[in-house]
């Protein structure tokens, strides 16, 4: 993927790309994503052929993928007219895996460069609009119908931001709409902390800039906004179901600490 001309926190994308695709192959996927498949081997076509090429490591950012993509079937169930926000989307094929009816309005938000990967690789769709953005720059919502219930999904996004800049977020968010979901992930202040020295974002020259050991409490930020519920994701019942016998054995063992355990967390709020 040396050719894409992302830089920084953009090349995370990769890992979980390559991690959906892999569950596509599985006999019972979690996820069963096929365009993850088509464009990790339209990005790099070599991805499952090196050392580790189809190991199904990285079947916990499948599971919160899964997680989110329950949450946002759920509320767009009961709110087909609603505004889906899709903050830090990466290469995530979820508008076309919900595949939201016509009332529905869509927008997938990144930075340019990984927008310009998305045209490529991902076809056009009515009521779905991308913008390359950074999510920080708040005249993004400027483009963004106002007036109907919102769902914002950030999905592998929050850690990469500092509180501040999360802060604004959601509250320019719930300011911006009458109701709606918030759903999330965020990650422990140890994981926070101890990110600099985790080699994959080592290796991509980036880390995380924020983490919450009680994310609900987060729900204090605004009178509004209320918290709802967790979603399991490293003890993801179905990850432990599907997945391979030494990726379970793995999850198993780690999950025995329960700083690892909760280590990530998948949330949300309403207002």
């Amino acid at each position: 993927m040396d050719d894409t001309g992302l830089v920084g926190v953009q090349k995370t994308l990769g890992p979980v790309l390559r991690a959906k695709a892999l569950d596509n192959r599985l006999p019972e996927p979690i996820l069963g994503d096929r365009h993850a498949e088509r464009v990790m081997s339209g990005l790099d076509p070599d991805y499952d052929k090196r050392r580790f090429g189809t190991s199904q490591m990285g079947l916990v950012a499948v599971a919160r993928a899964k997680a989110h993509d329950d949450w946002a079937r759920e509320f767009l169930a009961v709110h087909p007219d609603a505004v889906v926000l899709h903050l830090g989307c990466g290469l995530d094929a979820r508008v076309y895996r919900l595949d939201p009816p016509a009332t529905v309005d869509w927008f997938d938000l990144d930075y340019p460069a990984v927008v310009e990967l998305r045209e490529r690789f991902l076809p056009p769709r009515e009521h779905h609009t991308q913008i390359g953005a950074a999510v920080t720059d708040l005249a993004w919502l400027d483009r963004v119908p106002k007036g109907r219930p919102v769902l914002m999904i950030a999905e592998g996004l929050v850690p990469y931001l500092t509180e501040a800049d999360l802060r604004r977020l959601l509250t320019a968010v719930v300011d911006a709409f009458p109701t709606g979901q918030l759903q999330f992930d965020t990650v422990s202040v140890r994981a926070w902390r101890t990110s600099k020295w985790d080699p994959t974002l080592r290796r991509y020259g980036t880390g995380f800039h924020c983490g919450f050991d009680d994310p609900a409490a987060l729900a204090k930020w605004h009178p509004r906004l209320e918290y709802v519920d967790e979603a399991p994701m490293n003890d993801s019942p179905e990850m432990l179901a599907k997945a391979p016998a030494n990726v379970r054995r793995l999850y198993r063992l780690l999950n025995l600490v329960p700083a690892l355990r909760r280590s990530t967390r998948i949330v949300r709020f309403r207002f």
